[in-house]
């Protein structure tokens, strides 16, 4: 199974690889699945119907579907008011109608979901009108006594301590004490609703890294166990860890975009032939509990802090991604996204990728074409060997 990577960029095709997928990939998952970040429900479902379901991808990540506060920046998506399923995005009966569209075209529905904090405005009204104040959401409902004391996660030295990691604020959110029984049973209901009721096919849990994984688990648990997938940031020399939570569900892996990165610019003497042996030996969330990325919403707009490559390398980009889809390790995350210039600017307006101010890199003709390709070789070239790549 021959694969050369094609495209607009003479100069890095200079570059490019030539190698054959050609035994066992079983802990590679073969789909492919996209962040369609801040897209609305009707577009998603538009374009499931015209593009996803068609060109293969197996699921789309969604934005948090709850009540969040109001404002134009992307970030207010990740404020929960309340638990009602109304936002930026669409009302309940849209995201209904999304789900139902999306699963007729062959598509999965993976929610975002924000259970870590709520809102930290002293006091207003949700995009559904719901009253809340910083530790007061009574559509759900919470009271101060369902939070952790005031304590800020500021420093270096707070991500040494793993108590404050997983019982302190982010960014000042105000933190629930996810060790209440109480606070975990109201999670619960709204996480088992969105796949029982909803028909969500799985959850992307946002902050995983600051909930004890103790308690996620009994979380997920009294949701009835969820398909799920982690966001818990790597870094080294901290305390928490993905490998404290690959037990309890596929961990999404920040170094594979940030190692990736690395090769292809040429990083600390970095050269794309070292990614022959990408893989466990780099320190990486092993293959069959990985979700691997380029690049994810916040990582974007980290403003190159995070050294990981964005829609705006371009074709630098472009290869990347190719190679993600190409290389047989974890369950691939295209990700999606809109041209923007302030890191805070939320999405423009509706039309999806008919409005030229959304990048739509899911459609990008070399990574879209991949998407076929991991499926047959992943599927096709396997046996009873391990992971291997021949002919680079």
């Amino acid at each position: 199974m021959i694969f050369k990577a094609r495209g607009p960029a003479p100069a890095l095709l200079a570059m490019a690889w030539l190698f054959a997928v050609s035994t066992s990939v079983t802990a590679a998952n073969p789909d492919t699945f996209v962040q369609l970040f801040e897209w609305s429900w009707a577009d998603i479902a538009h374009e499931c119907e015209t593009f996803l379901g068609p060109k293969g991808y197996a699921a789309v990540q969604i934005s948090p579907p709850n009540e969040h506060i109001r404002g134009p920046e992307w970030w207010t998506r990740y404020q929960p008011v309340s638990y009602k399923l109304v936002s930026r995005s669409g009302d309940e009966a849209e995201f209904r109608d999304m789900v139902t569209r999306c699963h007729t075209a062959g598509v999965k529905i993976y929610a975002d979901a924000v259970i870590n904090h709520t809102a930290d405005l002293v006091r207003g009204l949700g995009v559904g009108d719901s009253v809340y104040s910083r530790e007061d959401h009574p559509a759900i409902p919470y009271g101060p006594d369902d939070y952790h004391g005031e304590c800020h996660i500021v420093g270096a030295d707070y991500y040494n301590d793993a108590g404050r990691v997983q019982s302190c604020e982010v960014s000042n959110l105000p933190d629930l004490n996810t060790g209440k029984a109480e606070v975990q049973d109201r999670i619960a209901t709204y996480l088992h609703r969105l796949i029982e009721d909803e028909q969500v096919d799985g959850l992307r849990i946002d902050a995983a890294k600051h909930i004890a994984p103790g308690e996620l688990e009994t979380i997920l648990h009294k949701a009835q166990d969820p398909v799920a997938f982690l966001e818990v940031v790597s870094a080294q020399g901290q305390v928490v860890q993905p490998g404290q939570y690959t037990n309890l569900a596929s961990v999404m892996d920040f170094k594979y975009g940030t190692d990736l990165a690395g090769k292809f610019n040429g990083n600390f003497n970095g050269r794309l032939s070292q990614l022959r042996t990408f893989g466990d030996s780099w320190d990486l969330v092993p293959s069959d509990r990985a979700v691997v990325f380029v690049v994810n919403h916040d990582r974007e707009r980290d403003e190159g802090g995070s050294g990981n490559l964005t829609y705006k390398d371009g074709e630098r980009y472009n290869l990347a991604n190719v190679f993600m889809l190409a290389w047989p390790r974890g369950y691939p995350k295209v990700m999606s996204d809109y041209h923007f210039t302030d890191k805070d600017a939320g999405p423009p307006g509706g039309g999806g990728c008919d409005n030229p101010a959304w990048v739509c890199e899911h459609r990008w003709g070399n990574i879209a074409n991949m998407v076929a390709y991991r499926k047959f070789t992943v599927r096709t070239c396997s046996g009873d060997g391990g992971e291997t790549v021949d002919h680079w």
